[in-house]
């Protein structure tokens, strides 16, 4: 099931997106509370802000009969692709999912709620940012039809020592 966020799933939305980016085990996990509490707040900032063009949509499995935890979520809002253009795009942010819930189809189902918010307001393509080297999620962009837009330039990866970020596209 797939609802909008509330101000009171910030807590656990921010354990996904910590645990999904900073897994345990990772050189981070010694900070990794003040990183969810960090993720939190700044969560509670873009969702109690009610913003015309913002949504943080959260995906549900059921615990047991009378409840459910959030084990997926994704935000999209407007944003601007460079910072000299004052042109506005509807982009995808922090698509994340519990590992011990993935490969079973959520990432899909809160991408094309997305895709259905954004055609609400009106718009006609999507944006988002993946890590060259994260062949899963762009196996899935690639199946709903995101295509690539730009790429970061190699020798930015290389000076940080990280992997390019791909900027993909989809037009509806």
């Amino acid at each position: 099931m797939i609802k909008t966020a509330q101000s009171h799933d910030l807590a656990k939305i921010a354990g996904v997106i910590t645990e999904s980016f900073h897994p345990v085990g990772d050189w981070s996990s010694w900070f990794s509370p003040l990183l969810w509490l960090a993720i939190q707040q700044d969560l509670r900032m873009r969702v109690e802000d009610r913003s015309q063009h913002y949504i943080c949509l959260v995906g549900m499995t059921p615990v047991c009969q009378y409840e459910q935890q959030i084990v997926g979520v994704i935000e999209v809002s407007l944003r601007c692709l460079d910072a000299w253009q004052d042109s506005r795009f509807a982009y995808i942010s922090n698509l994340a999912v519990r590992p011990d819930y993935r490969r079973q189809g959520l990432a899909q189902q809160l991408l094309l709620a997305c895709e259905q918010q954004v055609k609400a307001w009106g718009l006609h393509e999507l944006y988002l940012h993946v890590l060259e080297n994260n062949q899963s999620a762009r196996q899935l962009y690639g199946k709903l039809g995101y295509r690539l837009h730009t790429a970061d330039t190699l020798w930015l990866g290389m000076l940080f020592g990280q992997p390019r970020r791909l900027l993909l596209h989809k037009r509806f």
